[in-house]
């Protein structure tokens, strides 16, 4: 955690001002939070977050540009250490899935009692991910779970060999690269070397955003293809 002062620094996007000045006044009623800003524009957002550089972003799903092309705009920023959290009316699977990818750690309904916003944020600095109504500790299994079963399809490959789709199923399950190397005997390089060329291939640069990836493309099943 980054926080100054002992305080969780907070950034507000939301473009209802009624909600947004009273989250705002809320969440400052708490010892440990502080508002940084606050900002009715998804663009402003980004901006906000790369002066400010807040601990948390409370950003809304359905605001415009929409919280998902802000979390877009973040992500090609580097080294950013603002932790998102999205607000959201509804929220379907498929936008639970690509917010993780693109770097979100949380997601809260705003039907939602503010005890649990509350509780979402703390647990967000505190390293896990909160996804509706509860701390997320198994994130893959999460992906796995709410993502759609694959449909009948020719294999998406993305230029992928045979063994990069056993490295991608192995990644998803939760396999350490020393773990990956001995079941398919061959060295920790080599398997760094598998790794660096997916991440190239799919546009993806962590372990955690390959994972999503994978899962939500159905990767995982079509490397028996």
């Amino acid at each position: 955690m980054h926080e100054k002062n002992g305080f969780i620094r907070i950034v507000i996007a939301d473009d209802h001002r009624i909600f947004r000045d009273g989250l705002g006044k809320l969440l400052s009623a708490q010892p440990d939070f502080r508002v940084e800003g606050e900002t009715g524009d998804g663009d402003m957002a980004v901006q906000l977050v790369q002066e400010l550089r807040p601990d948390i972003l409370l950003l809304d799903l359905a605001m415009r540009p929409d919280g998902l092309e802000s979390l877009r705009k973040l992500a090609r920023q580097p080294a950013s250490t603002t932790r998102a959290i999205l607000l959201a009316a509804a929220i379907e699977n498929s936008q639970i899935v690509e917010a993780l990818r693109l770097g979100a750690r949380g997601m809260v309904l705003k039907e939602a009692a503010t005890a649990e916003l509350f509780k979402c944020i703390r647990t967000v600095m505190a390293g896990q991910y909160w996804i509706g109504h509860e701390a997320v500790a198994d994130l893959v299994k999460l992906v796995r779970e709410i993502s759609a079963p694959a449909p009948k399809r020719d294999c998406p490959k993305n230029g992928l060999t045979p063994r990069e789709l056993q490295v991608i199923a192995t990644i998803v399950a939760g396999y350490s690269n020393k773990e990956i190397a001995q079941k398919f005997s061959i060295s920790e390089d080599t398997v760094k070397h598998h790794l660096t060329n997916i991440f190239d291939k799919l546009g993806t640069s962590s372990r955690l955003e390959l994972a999503t990836y994978a899962i939500s493309h159905h990767l995982v099943d079509g490397w028996q293809c």
